[in-house]
């Protein structure tokens, strides 16, 4: 399924659960690669060094094809995979959450630990601002300067972004449009004469 849109958070925002004593702590995090996973995963067991677990899953990329759980120490299956699935019941991408846990004294046992990091991650989520992002493409089409009303009426019309213009004898023009709209716009643009695209 390829779609020009995908979900994600805008800002750090945060979650609380307390079950049986023990504290789960948890955070979501907008990330874009791995490494930024990596150095997030690391800042918070070196913040949260006397907690008892700091578990977390990820999800990356428009396509969300990219993701991972860890149950760091749990037994498995019971945090990471909770946390991983509030992030796919609610379709998001470029989100890390974490969740450091306290214990409070008396096992939970597999299925109350599967709860309780369920319910922080979803707490973490229910606090964030989620925002809906498109997917775009770029082009850069040169032409002569003749032309340039015939490509600026396309511009109006198919509304893309400008990002950058030069207009000399031959102009040139990179335009920036949501990824499902881009192959009208670039049919539209080829059809006027001395235009091409730039590779």
């Amino acid at each position: 399924m390829t779609t020009d849109s995908y979900k994600t958070i805008k800002a750090l925002s945060e979650g609380y659960y307390t079950e049986k004593r023990s504290r789960f702590l948890s955070f979501a995090i907008p990330v874009r690669t791995v490494e930024d996973v990596k150095e997030y995963v690391q800042e918070y067991r070196k913040k949260y060094h006397d907690s008892r677990h700091v578990c977390w899953a990820y999800m990356l990329g428009t396509d969300r094809t990219a993701f991972r759980a860890n149950d760091d120490g749990e037994p498995s299956s019971t945090a990471g995979k909770p946390i991983l699935g509030q992030i796919n019941s609610n379709g998001l991408t470029n989100i890390l959450i974490i969740v450091v846990r306290y214990f409070g004294g008396m096992e939970l046992g597999a299925g109350g630990l599967i709860v309780a990091y369920r319910a922080a991650a979803a707490e973490a989520i229910a606090a964030a601002e989620i925002e809906e992002r498109t997917v775009d493409a770029d082009m850069t089409v040169v032409f002569e300067y003749p032309y340039l009303n015939s490509i600026m009426r396309i511009v109006k019309e198919e509304q893309p972004e400008i990002v950058s213009q030069t207009y000399e004898m031959t102009c040139e023009m990179t335009l920036r449009i949501r990824r499902n709209l881009f192959g009208n716009l670039k049919n539209r643009i080829l059809n006027v004469e001395t235009a091409y695209l730039k590779e």
